[in-house]
């Protein structure tokens, strides 16, 4: 049997473990054992945006479960069965996979490891759907606490990465200050590594009081202040990268700095039970989208040379990880949906990355 940890689309806290007969594979398709995969807020924000950014469509439950759909999520999965031309069981891939035991796709081989041609996916961004052979991935590293940690922030320091070259390109707007809300999040923490690498003078991060402590041992902020005071930021231009999506924070940051902020970046929803609405102030928030930002860079520098800075990048934020991320090891349905709703209810700790297996 198939295990699947399927959500309500309309309601995200509600969670269930879906059982059904595992098929075989068909026509030019490739059977995938889910070995294990990260859970993070992430997820729930693929699910937050899910409907304007296809997120649902990854991996669409069956028909006749209508309101219920699959979460796709970074990990690590095993060809057991292959009908497509070109490809045998065995190996290993990492890419993004449903909250399952296995899934099935249409398959085409590719220079470093397979490609998800399903009819339902061709309209989707290639990062999504390509999944590198363990053997040929420039970037793996072997044993199982550098996986879990490559499952957890790979995909997270991309998006990191990507948001502050987008602002380097534009010489970050002509301001010296960046402020990121929901500054514990993987995506802020992997952003503010890389801004602080770069010399941006002041990078503040807004995040709860419970959380602030960890923020400001991380070493990447300049400062940090709690939610509710965001009137202490000072007033020189600034540009913005939002993780959190709540409204009533970005509303504080706007009102305050009003057009001294150059630009308004919107990345995240990890307060994603958070009100949300226009700004009454300064410029309009920007959905940032990363994987245009890989389609611009690699046609500028080229696959393998942006493949390159990113991976030195990625090596130095992973080697660096374990001061202040711990990992939380989670196996078979029940222990699942209970690491599910912790992430959902935001009871995590920020210190803390779960790996989850449904085996």
């Amino acid at each position: 049997m198939n295990l699947t940890l399927e959500v309500r689309r309309d309601d995200l806290g509600r969670a269930r473990i879906f059982e059904e007969p595992l098929a075989p594979p068909g026509p030019g398709e490739v059977q995938m054992r889910v070995e294990r995969f990260a859970l993070t807020a992430n997820n729930i924000t693929y699910g937050v945006i899910g409907e304007m950014l296809g997120y649902w469509d990854f991996f669409p439950a069956p028909e006749r479960e209508q309101g219920w759909g699959r979460l796709p999520a970074m990990g690590w999965a095993e060809v057991v069965a292959s009908e497509a031309e070109g490809l045998e069981p065995g190996g290993r891939y990492y890419g993004c996979y449903p909250m399952a035991r296995y899934c099935a796709f249409k398959a085409t081989p590719t220079a470093d490891g397979i490609r998800d041609d399903s009819p339902h996916r061709s309209e989707h961004a290639p990062v999504y759907r390509a999944y590198v052979e363990t053997a040929a991935d420039p970037l793996h590293e072997p044993g199982e606490e550098a996986e879990d940690r490559h499952a957890l922030l790979r995909g997270l320091f991309a998006t990191a990465y990507l948001a502050d070259d987008f602002f380097a390109e534009a010489d970050y707007f002509g301001a010296s200050t960046a402020i990121v809300l929901s500054a514990s999040s993987k995506t802020a923490i992997g952003y503010a590594q890389r801004a602080s690498k770069r010399g941006v003078e002041q990078i503040i991060g807004l995040t709860s009081e419970r959380n602030r402590a960890f923020v400001e041992g991380l070493g990447f902020y300049t400062s940090v202040l709690s939610y509710g005071e965001e009137s202490e930021l000072p007033t020189e231009s600034a540009v913005l990268i939002d993780m959190a999506g709540n409204g009533e924070v970005l509303e504080a940051v706007h009102a305050h700095l009003g057009d001294r902020l150059e630009h308004s970046m919107v990345v995240g929803m990890s307060h994603h039970d958070a009100e949300r609405g226009p700004v009454s102030a300064g410029p309009q928030p920007q959905l940032f989208f990363a994987p245009e930002q890989i389609k611009k860079r690699s046609a500028e520098l080229g696959r393998e040379e942006y493949q390159r800075r990113l991976g030195a990048a990625l090596e130095e934020f992973v080697a660096a990880s374990p001061d202040w991320l711990g990992i939380e090891r989670s196996s078979g349905p029940e222990a699942a949906s209970a690491a599910y709703r912790d992430v959902f209810e935001g009871k995590t700790p920020p210190s803390v990355g779960r790996i989850v297996s449904l085996h």
